[in-house]
């Protein structure tokens, strides 16, 4: 490598350290298991009402004993949405 090259390097190196990490939001501290806006195969884990025991098993969008996990708090902002259960994240 020569000398031009090394030195572009370095400045988009020292320009991409610079810039602020905001382009990830911070991971959620609790989940919610959010029941009704599964899709069809999308769920993940056993249905609420015991008719199945694993992930991906939803017969149709949006069932009420279909589940997914979202970050505490958003489940009753989605339609359909309502709140199965809290758990902290891992």
């Amino acid at each position: 490598m020569n000398k031009s090259t090394l030195l572009s390097a370095a400045l988009l190196s020292a320009t991409a350290l610079s810039l602020p990490a905001h382009a990830v939001p911070d991971a959620p501290s609790q989940w919610e298991k959010c029941a009704g806006i599964a899709k069809s195969g999308m769920n993940d884990c056993g249905a609420l009402d015991g008719s199945h025991g694993c992930a991906g098993q939803a017969k149709a969008d949006n069932l009420d004993a279909e589940w997914v996990y979202v970050p505490e708090g958003s489940c009753e902002k989605i339609t359909g949405g309502r709140v199965a259960a809290v758990k902290p994240a891992k």
